[in-house]
């Protein structure tokens, strides 16, 4: 692979940023009990909705429709998809993706024990984010004294049904980097991860070495929008290149950690495997096994296993 060189001034000067690709494809829009379905228009015979390309426009429609939430095919092309995104989240709507709907969920199997769950981990989330807070704010000091920037990082992922949500981290890169995702990675197969990626400071390396960056996530658990075990939650780019086998996964509660990153984490790239190995746990979800795979986190995270 190619590897890309950013120069020097770049880590020192926050770049000029170009805007996303605009979207080309023409739709059919299907409404349904306030739920707009949104298809991509392959047949020329048949009338669309003509492509769009002003997101402040398509903002200001959904505000004023009675539009609940949006649903998006999962082989929506990636700009596409930040595009309606960002056009929901500015006019206050949902956005999901149309997965196929999942029968071995946890939370389906037992909905008591899930709860119990989910009410045990939102407790050491808020207990987490009180003890590790001075921490938290060094390393946002870290951040802001070294490169210019915001200290957070926010990226779209997909959360439980296929709903779209913001993580946060701590910003590791340079400003702007997520415009090179693509010239950096190229067409490289798997998921999306570069041992040696250029955009990466020399602050985010160390801390993605121990998993520091990941630490604002407990916000999002708090929020109801992951888990501290679960599944990877997937990044727009990796999760419409999942195989249609494997979609149904996406319909689980994403986790901080899991068993992926506690047996294999970047030593294993492969999208449909990690997604097999996700769909293990969640036939075998137990609260004893949760709470194993979070004690398993500890000395990885000290370790620096599979991480960059």
């Amino acid at each position: 692979m190619t590897m890309l060189s950013i120069p020097t001034e770049v880590k020192t000067e926050v770049p000029e940023l170009k805007p996303p690709l605009d979207p080309v494809n023409r739709y059919t829009l299907q409404w349904r009990q306030k739920q707009l379905l949104v298809k991509i228009n392959q047949d020329s015979n048949i009338p669309g909705f003509p492509p769009l390309t002003k997101q402040q426009w398509l903002s200001e429609c959904l505000l004023r429709s009675p539009v609940r939430l949006v649903k998006l095919p999962t082989d929506f092309p990636e700009p596409e998809l930040e595009f309606w995104a960002n056009a929901c989240a500015r006019a206050g709507k949902s956005i999901f993706l149309q997965v196929p709907s999942m029968a071995a969920l946890p939370k389906k199997r037992n909905r008591i024990k899930w709860w119990v769950k989910r009410w045990t981990e939102w407790l050491i989330a808020a207990l987490m984010l009180l003890i590790l807070s001075p921490l938290m704010l060094l390393l946002a000091w870290l951040i802001w004294v070294s490169s210019p920037g915001p200290v957070l990082f926010t990226q779209w992922r997909v959360g439980e049904r296929g709903k779209l949500f913001r993580i946060f981290k701590f910003r590791t890169m340079v400003v702007g980097a997520e415009h090179l995702h693509h010239q950096v990675m190229g067409n490289q197969l798997g998921l999306h991860k570069c041992e040696d990626d250029p955009r990466i400071t020399p602050l985010g390396a160390w801390m993605r070495k121990y998993s520091l960056d990941e630490l604002p996530q407990l916000i999002n658990v708090l929020r109801g929008e992951m888990s501290l075990v679960g599944p990877r939650p997937w990044a727009l780019y990796d999760a419409v290149r999942l195989s249609p086998e494997v979609r149904h996964r996406l319909n689980a509660l994403p986790g901080i950690t899991g068993i992926w990153q506690i047996t294999r984490r970047a030593t294993l790239r492969d999208l449909d495997a990690v997604n097999r190995i996700d769909l293990g746990y969640l036939g075998d979800w137990s609260f004893r096994q949760d709470l194993k795979i979070l004690l398993l986190t500890i000395p990885k995270v000290l370790s620096g296993f599979g991480a960059y």
